[in-house]
């Protein structure tokens, strides 16, 4: 489902950009956007955005990968970082390969790993070979005063 098909209150216009949207778009709207790899394969679809709410940066996409009619679907954390952009088809793209995506650390929709932990943090990372996401201020974030 498109986003514009979820833009209830009409809130995004038109704009000449390169993207395959609006240049600002509401989390919520990302939710069953498309995720297809660089061999043009489906790889699941955005189930949640998780934010890391001290940094203000969004941490991970939670992606749906296999099953049928969302049984036996895999969950799995995607560091935000490893996803692109696809502006010609509208899409977001996830360089890993299937068979690759089939080892990732994942979770049941039932069952949700607490993201937050160090540990589970780490596997994610070390999976998909970024950098582990640190606490605190990101260095770029404005000083606000609020604690």
């Amino acid at each position: 489902m498109s986003y514009l098909d979820r833009d209830i209150f009409g809130m995004y216009k038109k704009h000449h950009s390169a993207g395959p949207g609006p240049r600002l778009m509401g989390a919520d709207t990302l939710i069953g956007e498309d995720v297809y790899n660089l061999q043009n394969e489906n790889v699941g679809d955005i189930k949640e955005v998780m934010l890391d709410m001290q940094t203000g940066e969004v941490a991970y996409a939670v992606l749906s990968f296999g099953g049928i009619l969302g049984l036996g679907e895999k969950l799995f954390a995607v560091p935000w970082e490893y996803l692109s952009i696809d502006t010609v088809n509208k899409r977001f793209l996830l360089d890993v390969d299937k068979a690759q995506l089939k080892q990732a650390p994942g979770f049941a929709k039932d069952n949700w790993p607490d993201m937050g932990d160090a540990d589970w943090t780490n596997e994610v990372q070390t999976f998909f070979g970024t950098r582990p996401r640190t606490s605190g201020r990101s260095p770029n974030a404005p000083q606000t005063g609020r604690h």
